[in-house]
């Protein structure tokens, strides 16, 4: 039996997940455990919560993979310190993050110190471990792989070809090009400056137009080749330190443009301003452009491999409004973005890099669902509720516990068709940053007021912002112009125009929604609740957003339960209880 645990360590989304003789049996995030969103450095509780899952002990393992090399690219590194002359204080935090990088066993066994490690650390270059991650999971026996996001290891985006169990890389985009740091320098520009609020950038982008797009196209400077460099005058990454000191917490990036990039298009946005036409126009364009750059890329991979089955990761392979285009825009016929496409799922490429290695013949795993985290039992559930039960009758709650599964089911669609505001909590967390009905507030798709109501009650967010669809598997070319199978929320497509107006809380103001297909053989329960809103509504979609109010999604009962009591929500699915807040 070969056991491998992968590590996403010392950068955003620290993660873990592990592997028992090449199948993905527990994958989680630490920010889920620690309750700091994106939280970086070693992920002691998520390989805590893995080994636990499996009833293993760290002396079991036969190999940690981590998803970084400070060996790798190291003469493109070199090159760049002496021809560019960085700011010292730069060099010095390369030189630290290196020395962390190497104490990774330390801390593995300060984490674990009643076992003994009898495994070996394999470094894995950081996009090789996002290709695996794509390629290694995927239904694909071929694909043209590809991994574009902000930096790692010295490269911002890489590709290749994926055969059988392997990935061989053959160009990559090197430091200091980036899309990745293209989107992220215009999303603090435009007000956002906190660590992936890219995502806004992405919900604000429909209401405006790409008038800057010409502009865009001085920053972004496209290659015959197919590949992108970056007008450097507009930026400080390659010259200063812009990383804050991470160790433990929330990653943080200062500024990443210069002064030039305001003289090009105009003062930036301060975050507390009111959003003008001018910021919806830019954010359309920034976005315009990182498409622009993505399209031309994959048509060249496109033409070099003729190969119609695409593999995506890195942190852009977040970019869902782009993914979506892909068939549109270029000649792939089908396209696997797995669950956790950025940084975390290093992890998990990362290990199937090093099993690959070792276990070349074996059978290949397929992800077909994202639920690999945390579950917790029925009666764990009823210790908590006993604890809690003197604050929820305080906040005059009722409770009852359902051992039929479709009268919970039933009445739980019947709130959601009444307008309630549901805390949907059972099964496994999901492995990713997308809660897909098992860590979800749910709500009725066709109330045009639905993005408010959640908004009041619970979430708080900018109302530019969408909420998506979760819809049952066989509906979705009834609803959407697409039959594409999109189980982890990874692509936009559009709505049938004359099914519109019929779901306004998960349609876009381009007409558009972020797919979610629900499967009744990987999410019965979920399908089920879904199913049973169709039978009183005749509309196969609920309304799907992620269970949290400004903090990492849910992961423990007691957090739903915390998150259920300081909100307004109305009902919380806990398992098979039902706790209803009386109005």
């Amino acid at each position: 039996m070969a056991v491998i645990i992968g590590v996403n360590a010392y950068h955003s989304d620290s993660a873990a997940c592990l592997l028992v003789d090449g199948r993905l049996v527990a994958a989680a995030e630490e920010e889920r455990f620690r309750r700091v969103k994106h939280w970086a450095g070693f992920p002691v509780e998520a390989i805590r919560y893995c080994l636990q899952s499996a009833g293993l002990r760290l002396a079991d393992v036969d190999f940690v993979a981590l998803n970084q090399d400070a060996k790798a690219n190291i003469g493109r590194k070199l090159g760049f310190m002496l021809t560019k002359r960085p700011d010292l204080s730069m060099v010095l935090d390369r030189i630290k993050n290196k020395r962390e990088r190497t104490g990774a066993l330390d801390e593995l066994l300060c984490a674990f110190p009643e076992d003994k490690f009898k495994g070996s650390l394999r470094p894995i270059e950081h996009h090789m471990a996002h290709l695996a991650s794509a390629f290694c999971v995927s239904p694909f026996e071929q694909a043209t792989v590809l991994s574009v996001d902000g930096f790692g290891d010295f490269a911002s985006a890489a590709w290749g070809q994926g055969h059988g169990n392997s990935v061989e890389v053959e160009d990559k985009v090197y430091f200091p090009h980036s899309l990745g740091i293209f989107y992220m320098a215009l999303t603090q520009y435009l007000g956002f400056p906190n660590w992936g609020d890219e995502y806004k950038i992405m919900g604000l982008a429909p209401y405006g137009e790409p008038r800057f797009l010409n502009e865009m196209r001085k920053i972004v400077l496209l290659q015959s080749d197919g590949t992108y460099k970056l007008d450097l005058d507009y930026f400080r990454h390659h010259k200063e330190k812009t990383e804050d000191e991470w160790d433990s917490g929330e990653p943080r990036v200062a500024a990443l443009y210069t002064p030039k990039l305001e003289s090009l298009l105009g003062p930036r946005r301060d975050g507390s301003a009111p959003l003008e036409q001018r910021h919806r126009d830019m954010a359309r364009s920034v976005q315009a452009m990182y498409e622009e750059a993505f399209f031309h890329l994959l048509n060249r991979l496109h033409e070099r491999h003729e190969m119609d089955h695409l593999a995506l990761a890195g942190g852009c392979a977040m970019n869902s409004v782009a993914n979506g285009k892909i068939y549109k825009h270029t000649p792939y016929k089908k396209v696997y973005i797995q669950s956790a496409a950025g940084d975390a799922g290093g992890a998990i490429g990362a290990a199937y890099a090093i099993e690959s290695q070792i276990n070349p013949g074996h059978v290949r795993f397929q992800m077909t669902h994202a639920y690999f985290g945390p579950e917790f039992s029925d009666q764990e559930i009823a210790q908590l509720i006993e604890e809690k039960r003197k604050d929820l009758i305080a906040a005059g709650c009722t409770i009852m516990h359902h051992t039929d599964e479709q009268a919970l089911l039933n009445e739980t669609a019947y709130a959601i068709a009444q307008g309630q505001v549901i805390g949907w909590f059972h099964g496994r967390m999901e492995w990713g940053p997308r809660a897909l009905g098992n860590r979800s507030i749910l709500g009725d798709p066709r109330r045009a007021d639905m993005k408010d109501i959640l908004n009041i009650k619970i979430k708080r967010r900018e109302s530019f912002r969408p909420f998506a669809p979760s819809i049952l598997r066989e509906s979705v070319s009834q609803w959407f112009e697409t039959d594409d199978d999109v189980p982890f929320m990874m692509q936009v497509y559009q709505i049938r125009e004359n099914k519109r107006k019929l779901i306004p809380a998960v349609t876009h103001v381009d007409g558009s929604g972020r797919l979610q297909t629900v499967h009744q053989t990987t999410n019965p329960r979920y399908y089920g609740l879904i199913e049973a809103f169709r039978r009183l509504t005749d509309i196969p979609i609920v309304l799907n957003t992620s269970f949290n109010e400004n903090e990492p999604v849910v992961c423990r009962p007691a957090e739903a339960l915390d998150c259920f009591l300081r909100t307004k929500m109305d009902v919380l699915a806990l398992g098979n209880w039902l706790i209803r807040r009386q109005s």
